[in-house]
């Protein structure tokens, strides 16, 4: 039986995806102290019980999720918004610091992929496509360069890399709780972080959610977007290909300054923030209850050997590299978070990994802006190189 949803009725799946794993947070202690985010539980449980129907010929469910990306722009509009020039000279080495430790883990991803595909008698290409295009680029860079892996011999590259995307995108989440935990209990950093407040990135002052505050923000939000599409179709026309958000985000930070400097109008942070939490929880829930495991289960053992690799890889890198490279206090353990989920998925993913983390302890505005702007901007530019000088070598 095939199931059809609507566009209304996939969102209102998607928050009941979302109270399941808020159920199986609540009921499951592991999951809720590692600061699994509950869409990602509810997302996977979901996507388990799909399999199930699939597998068994019972139900099938078809979703019709166009909004999905409109609700990822404006959590990237929301995030645009934070993207204020004073922070930018506080944070300035610290997004240099992340950054150089996203280059070094995409180098490190190619590497251990086509190392461990020569070693199990695979075509390297294949390895290469369980690294950084699926990895640190996530669905999108995966769906863009495999097909060129496959035109360069490598049959299948095209399943392997959304399968591998696939995988990342819910393993980015599973390891990035027990990683932070321990960073945090091992370097005593609740304590430090009491006893040195360090770094303070936004002394906005708390707006009241009356309808005239929160209307202001969501119209600034929807202004945001608007001028961001013009943004990106015309980096489009002119030949330069970037992440649909990308636009929205530039365009956030244009008002966001302007505000600042001028003093002609007010950004209500902290309630677009709050917006911005909504858009991502909904956008995540639709994105992995339409997980289709079943692509998985026609992988060979050598593949799963390989993700495996890269899962003992992410998180190596992230415990004894990032948190080094990007402070060693606090602030380091948020954004080794996030890279759990950049590295290993997605920009939003990061977000929801550090969203979980600081709702559980304390807040990072460091961080949230640090991993956007690498995520979202740079590593995109430096991870499309790095994949064409390693496709280079090995065609």
């Amino acid at each position: 039986m095939t199931i059809e949803l609507s566009t209304i009725q996939t969102i209102a799946m998607a928050v009941i995806v979302l109270y399941i794993g808020k159920f199986f947070n609540n009921t499951f202690k592991f999951l809720k102290e590692n600061c699994i985010p509950e869409s990602v539980t509810g997302g996977t449980v979901f996507s388990i019980l799909t399999f199930i129907g699939y597998k068994t010929g019972m139900f099938n469910f078809i979703f019709e999720d166009s909004l999905r990306s409109i609700f990822m722009i404006a959590f990237f509009t929301t995030v645009g918004y934070s993207a204020s020039l004073k922070l930018l000279k506080k944070a300035g080495m610290p997004v240099f610091m992340f950054l150089l430790a996203s280059v070094a883990l995409a180098i490190s991803q190619n590497i251990l992929g086509v190392g461990l595909a020569q070693i199990l008698n695979l075509n390297p290409l294949i390895g290469l496509a369980t690294g950084s295009m699926s990895t640190t680029g996530g669905p999108g860079t995966a769906g863009a360069f495999a097909p060129i892996l496959e035109s360069y011999g490598a049959e299948g590259a095209t399943v392997v890399a959304m399968a591998t995307a696939t995988y990342a995108l819910i393993m980015g989440s599973l390891i990035s709780g027990p990683v932070a935990n321990r960073l945090i209990k091992k370097h005593n950093l609740l304590e430090k972080r009491n006893q040195n407040e360090s770094y303070d990135a936004d002394e906005s002052k708390k707006t009241p959610l009356d309808p005239k505050h929160v209307s202001t923000a969501s119209f600034q939000i929807i202004m945001a977007m608007g001028i961001g599409s013009l943004i990106s179709n015309f980096l489009s026309q002119a030949g330069i290909v970037l992440p649909s958000y990308i636009g929205a985000m530039f365009a956030a930070a244009v008002i966001r300054n302007i505000s600042d400097f001028t003093g002609a109008y007010e950004v209500h942070l902290d309630i677009i923030n709050i917006i911005g939490g909504f858009t991502l929880t909904i956008f995540l829930s639709m994105t992995l209850m339409s997980f289709k495991l079943w692509e998985l289960q026609g992988l060979a053992l050598p593949l799963i050997i390989m993700l495996v690799a890269q899962t003992v890889l992410i998180g190596a890198f992230a415990y004894f590299i990032t948190f080094r490279l990007t402070g060693k206090d606090y602030d380091a353990v948020v954004m080794t978070s996030g890279h759990c989920g950049c590295g290993f998925g997605t920009t939003p993913k990061a977000l929801a990994n550090m969203e979980a983390l600081t709702a559980k302890y304390f807040p990072s505005p460091k961080a949230f802006f640090v991993i956007p702007i690498v995520g979202g901007l740079f590593i995109d530019f430096f991870n499309a190189g790095i994949i064409t000088l390693f496709m280079n070598i090995l065609h």
